[in-house]
């Protein structure tokens, strides 16, 4: 399984990466089935000021931990990205870094309010050649309110990143429900652990997708947990990587070939 939204630099958002958290994280993850994980911690202007410049040493430093220890876990660079005026031109600069340097990024809407004039910010995003994924829809306050915002982000070509824990209740009904829904309506591009630490928001991701196979099958448990995550590493097409439904879907030209191409590349499975 592959993991693109945890914050494994434990603290980092504090100014003081807790090491030892970071690698216990590590040994957690990979004991759960993880061999890839993307570093996301927070870039909110004002508040949480990461950048390339702060993000890319750390991951570098915990890389050559991990590996000195035998810690099986290849990490990858990102950010949890929040909203600002000059996010375009931070991106384009590189000082907002994307997953794995690919045109991914993952953008956390506010939490309590919907921001007006979402869906136009993101068009300019998408214009500017970047693809925002959508963390944690679920878990917005003001998702279901708004539902039709996140179904006209999906079809205008935004990924859909699902914490694994609301689906098995650890965020409360609401976000069950929701991300109940966002499934049926084959809304859901892929799921990440969101881990925050060793006790509380752990970086696992078994649980949830044992519940997804259980329940839609072990072929789409596949492809949001492994297959569109590691195409998303790879810099795949941005079609291939939308759940079913979605209208800017279209088949990728060498089907299932084109997964194998992605995973290997990324795993390093030949």
């Amino acid at each position: 399984m592959i993991d693109l939204h945890s914050h494994i630099l434990s603290n980092l958002d504090d100014g003081a990466q807790d090491v030892a958290m970071s690698v216990e994280m590590a040994r957690m993850a990979v004991a759960d089935g993880v061999t890839d994980m993307a570093c996301t911690p927070h870039i909110v202007p004002g508040k949480y000021p990461n950048s390339s410049a702060t993000i890319l040493p750390a991951m570098h430093a915990l890389q050559a931990l991990l590996e000195a220890q035998n810690i099986p876990l290849k990490l990858h660079v990102g950010a949890d990205v929040h909203i600002a005026p000059d996010l375009i031109e931070r991106l384009l600069n590189g000082s907002v870094p994307t997953l794995n340097g690919s045109r991914y990024f993952l953008l956390e809407p506010p939490h309590e309010i919907l921001p007006p004039k979402l869906e136009d910010f993101v068009t300019r995003l998408l214009q500017a050649g970047f693809v925002p994924i959508i963390t944690h829809p679920e878990r917005l306050l003001w998702a279901a309110r708004h539902y039709e915002i996140i179904r006209r982000l999906a079809d205008i070509g935004c990924p859909m990143q699902v914490t694994a824990g609301s689906v098995l209740g650890a965020f409360g009904a609401a976000a069950t429900e929701l991300a109940q829904r966002m499934l049926k309506e084959n809304m859901v591009s892929f799921f990440a652990s969101d881990g925050h630490g060793t006790t509380w928001r752990k970086p696992l991701l078994s649980e949830a997708y044992a519940a997804v196979a259980g329940r839609f099958g072990s072929e789409q448990a596949e492809q949001m947990f492994v297959h569109r995550p590691a195409a998303i590493l790879a810099n795949g097409e941005p079609g291939y990587l939308m759940a079913p439904g979605s209208t800017v879907r279209h088949t990728p030209a060498t089907g299932s070939g084109f997964v194998r191409r992605f995973v290997h590349r990324v795993l390093g499975n030949g």
